[in-house]
């Protein structure tokens, strides 16, 4: 059974990472090995693949069987473009310099095709984190404005209480300077109508007093006439 040039496993669980080997077609995948060629790593995009050009040219001049996944992974790295540019030298169409000329050109063309795929995908990394974060601030000032709005509403309702006290506590100010001023007048006028009844009460006193003098002078008067009265009826007897 003839060499093949295959992938052996390697990493963790969801994580896989490859070898590339020459192996015994009868030999398990993860098995015993002729000799590592290189590396595989699927995970980065474009895929990291690191091969010993020359020692993979020597297996498939050999006539190594590579899987279909080892195939694509030679062809990219440029070893079946030497094949197929070392059977123009071998028919006599090129010479080897001129096979060396395009395979370095059909390089440099590859490898600018992957340096303008990785910035691709960077500019694209870029891009999306930028997009994520004009989301997230976007969200955030909206989480912002609705705590602004709501801290706002809470000092508004706090003023307008305040406010609101403020003009009762005016109110009631104003209602009591106006009681105040009210009772002021009517002060006066109790005072003027107290002394009016007090002036009255002087003056119905005075005349009673007057009066009761005027009554007591003649009871004064009287009373010696009373006092005569009996002398003349003594009188009487001596006359008899």
């Amino acid at each position: 059974m003839p060499v093949k040039i295959r992938l052996q496993r390697r990493g963790k669980k969801g994580q896989p990472f490859y070898h590339l080997v020459i192996a015994d077609g009868r030999a398990p995948r993860d098995g015993r090995f002729i000799e590592k060629l290189g590396t595989y790593n699927p995970l980065t995009h474009p895929a990291t693949i690191e091969v010993d050009f020359d020692r993979a040219y020597h297996w498939v001049m050999c006539g190594a069987q590579p899987t279909d996944t080892a195939r694509t992974i030679l062809k990219r790295e440029g070893i079946y473009m030497k094949k197929h540019l070392m059977g123009g030298v071998q028919k006599g169409a090129l010479t080897v310099e001129q096979a060396d000329e395009k395979l370095a050109a059909w390089k440099e063309e590859k490898s600018r095709k992957l340096s303008d795929i990785r910035l691709e995908m960077i500019n694209s990394e870029r891009s999306a984190n930028k997009k994520r974060l004009e989301a997230e601030s976007k969200v955030k000032s909206a989480k912002e404005a609705l705590v602004a709005e709501k801290r706002n509403a809470v000092l508004a309702a706090e003023a307008a209480k305040k406010a609101e006290a403020e003009a009762k506590a005016a109110a009631e100010l104003a209602a009591n300077a106006i009681t105040e001023d009210t009772n002021i007048p009517q002060t006066v006028e109790d005072a003027v109508a107290e002394e009016q009844v007090v002036a009255e009460v002087e003056s119905t006193e005075a005349t009673d007093v007057v009066e009761v003098t005027a009554t007591e002078e003649p009871v004064a008067e009287e009373l010696p006439a009373a006092e005569e009265t009996p002398a003349t009826e003594e009188e009487a007897p001596a006359a008899e």
